[in-house]
């Protein structure tokens, strides 16, 4: 098994007044040639909207985008004729393929903030698809629930790749095995609330930590932790 930990502190920032964003890997204005991605994860940011600010329209293409709102209230609108608003929970993803364009803004009167994710697709220039989920925490206390899979399905997203994102969310003292895609083969963990041990390492509240080479991994709650899962290829 190999593993590789980035701190909280250790991130890239930008803050632009509106925006404060946590780069995790090389991304906008931060630039790090060790942190070009995690397999065919290429983008994760922690990202926070001040009341009234958001990203214009813009265009996106070839890339598989997730959005995961933990709080605050941000609206969608793109160019597939799609117009509503997020709530805490909401889970959102654009097969970008041939093309689209989109906005999202803070539409609410607290700060939002949801991490933003991109993973290379399985396949290129694909017709633009655009799909929500909620999941209610109350709904997920003590379970780790799956919010993005390969597999089509009504109970979560779809993604144009062989990936699985998971939503934990453990009371202090709470473990669990996670047996890894053998497709896949890698693993990256990011603690959004708690602190947690994963395979004896301790991970940090908005600490991170990518594992491969292994088949499945331990993690134990040290606190009552909420975490976010992402297995995607390794290689392309």
């Amino acid at each position: 098994m190999h593993y590789r930990i980035i701190r909280a502190a250790e991130r890239g920032l930008k803050d632009i007044g509106w925006l404060q964003s946590n780069f995790t890997f090389s991304f906008s204005n931060y630039y790090n040639p060790e942190r070009s991605g995690f397999g065919l994860l290429r983008v994760f940011n922690d990202d926070f909207v001040q009341r009234g600010g958001g990203f214009g329209l813009h265009a996106h293409s070839n890339m598989e985008i997730i959005s995961v709102l933990l709080a605050g209230r941000m609206n969608h609108k793109d160019s597939l004729g799609y117009s509503e608003v997020i709530e805490p929970g909401g889970v959102q993803i654009m097969s970008a393929g041939s093309g689209l364009r989109h906005e999202e803004h803070n539409v609410g009167d607290e700060e939002v903030n949801f991490l933003q994710i991109w993973i290379e697709p399985k396949l290129q220039n694909v017709t633009p698809r655009y799909q929500r989920r909620q999941f209610p925490e109350e709904k997920r206390r003590n379970q780790l629930v799956t919010i993005v899979s390969n597999e089509e399905g009504t109970a979560h997203c779809w993604i144009n790749q062989n990936a699985r994102l998971s939503l934990g969310y453990f009371e202090a003292g709470r473990t669990l095995d996670y047996a890894l895609n053998p497709l896949n083969k890698a693993v990256f963990l990011f603690v959004i609330e708690g602190s947690v041990l994963v395979n004896g390492q301790a991970v940090e509240r908005r600490d991170s930590i990518g594992l491969w080479a292994t088949d499945k991994i331990a993690i134990e709650c040290s606190a009552e932790s909420k975490f976010l899962l992402i297995e995607a290829p390794i290689n392309s």
